[in-house]
């Protein structure tokens, strides 16, 4: 019971403290006149993601390993299916802007670099090293396109920020921002304390609790921000915010966990022949966003969450060994997949033909 209280607390700690960082990194940066473009790609998306930071090098400076690799896998996969997919759903999500065409084959490349990386069961310093600078080109290149950005693209994204207060200091937003990290680094040793007590207790795996309860927890000021931006009809931030994350989870968050844990972060072998693939998948599947009109509809919405439905009901028919997991895990290979993958052929191959047609001369 105390580690369900834990647990809970953790998370609504978390929530606040990733509250807190993102009202406050961004009302710093738009008070030191930073681009509102800029803010929404980096500071909200990479303070969206401080959960993640703050549990995973926790988790890594715990001894708990599985956690912090489980929690950056599983919040990526949750970021796509849930965050992108409750957005879509409340509001069909129409993409305009060069950054996120450019950002999502990005995401695919870097969870593709570490998947390669991770194949020997390892991620060390000296990779961290390399995944944390690349973080640092991705910044420059999103400051420097930032600033070719349109009048109309830089409104929607001022819109989505609360400015500075008239008469309201640096200061004051700076100490919001620390507040919000110091509640993120007490959410985060309760979350992983808690969760790593039940997992022990009920013979869970670490990585499956990681993979779940944590992930989904540190998910939630995603949710938040991109829910209540497509609420808005801000449809950018929505989408940028999510990518953005998952972008600073890989590059940032295992960076970071790798260059502090010492020896490196061992990566369990479930994650690397499975969770991790299924990472790769679904930021494949954000590709026909860049056929389809730049658009997520309603249903491709509903589509990723039912995706997020089955892939956390087949991680707890595996944590609890049911004998129903291997039917449903051909199922999904063998049927799902497949039908999912021929309706977005088909809706691409669609959206050509529209596009040949008018283009053609009348």
């Amino acid at each position: 019971m105390i580690a369900l209280l834990a647990i809970i607390a953790g998370l609504v700690v978390l929530l606040i403290g990733g509250e807190l960082v993102v009202r406050g990194s961004s009302r710093l940066a738009l008070g030191l006149g930073i681009s509102p473009v800029i803010v929404g790609l980096t500071v909200v998306a990479f303070g969206t993601s401080s959960p993640e930071l703050a549990v995973s090098v926790g988790a890594i400076l715990g001894g708990s390993p599985d956690v912090a690799v489980g929690n950056v896998v599983g919040s990526n996969i949750y970021n796509v299916l849930l965050v992108l997919g409750a957005s879509a759903l409340l509001r069909p999500l129409v993409v305009q802007q060069q950054l996120v065409r450019f950002d999502v084959p990005l995401v695919i490349g870097v969870s593709l670099l570490l998947w390669l990386l991770v194949l020997d069961g390892a991620l060390g310093a000296v990779e961290g090293a390399v995944l944390v600078s690349l973080l640092a080109v991705y910044t420059i290149m999103t400051v420097r396109k930032g600033r070719t950005e349109t009048a109309a693209v830089a409104d929607e994204y001022r819109e989505a920020f609360e400015p500075p207060a008239p008469g309201s200091s640096l200061l004051r937003s700076g100490l919001l921002f620390l507040a919000g990290l110091a509640a993120l680094v007490v959410g985060a040793q309760a979350l992983v304390g808690g969760a790593s007590e039940v997992a022990r207790s009920f013979g869970i795996p670490e990585l499956v609790i990681g993979l779940t309860i944590v992930a989904i927890g540190t998910s939630m000021p995603e949710l938040v921000t991109s829910v209540v931006a497509a609420f808005r009809g801000q449809r950018d931030l929505a989408v940028g915010n999510a990518v953005g994350s998952n972008l600073f989870n890989i590059l940032g968050v295992l960076g970071v966990s790798a260059i502090v844990a010492p020896g490196g972060i061992t990566v369990p072998a479930q994650a690397i022949a499975f969770d991790i693939p299924v990472m790769v998948a679904v930021a494949v599947a954000c590709l026909p966003l860049l056929f389809t009109g730049h658009l997520i509809r309603r249903w491709e919405g509903a589509l990723f969450l039912g995706y997020a439905v089955a892939y956390t009901s087949f991680l707890v028919l595996e944590a609890i060994e049911h004998p129903m997991r291997e039917p449903f895990a051909q199922a999904m290979i063998w049927f799902v997949i497949p039908l999912t993958l021929a309706t977005l052929v088909a809706v691409v191959i669609n959206e050509f033909r529209e596009r040949k047609w008018r283009l053609r001369p009348s």
